[in-house]
């Protein structure tokens, strides 16, 4: 029997390899509201990216980057959009579907 401890570690990164894909999840965490998930996933986008780059292109330093997008980390709306834009992604608003 197959222990836990012997199965592939589950990596979001993994499957972030197209800015569609990018793209795709992050509408899904920012759609889900979650600051927690959104943060996360930001995370993830600028890993899959290269957390060194993302942090250049976005006039950041790579540590605060880090410490922004730690567990405990809660990033300024103003690098929240430095961000996306470094990793290529934009911010978007629709309606809210009430029916």
């Amino acid at each position: 029997m197959t222990s836990i401890k012997d199965m592939p570690r589950f990596d979001a990164t993994d499957y972030l390899d197209t800015p569609e894909a990018r793209a795709d999840y992050m509408a899904a965490a920012l759609e889900e509201g979650d600051a927690v998930e959104i943060r996360r996933a930001l995370n993830n986008v600028a890993r899959s990216l290269g957390m060194t780059a993302v942090a250049e292109e976005a006039g950041l330093g790579r540590e605060s980057l880090y410490k922004a997008l730690s567990d405990t980390g809660n990033p300024e709306f103003s690098t929240v959009l430095k961000l996306m834009k470094a990793m290529g992604l934009k911010l978007s608003a629709l309606p809210i579907d009430k029916g």
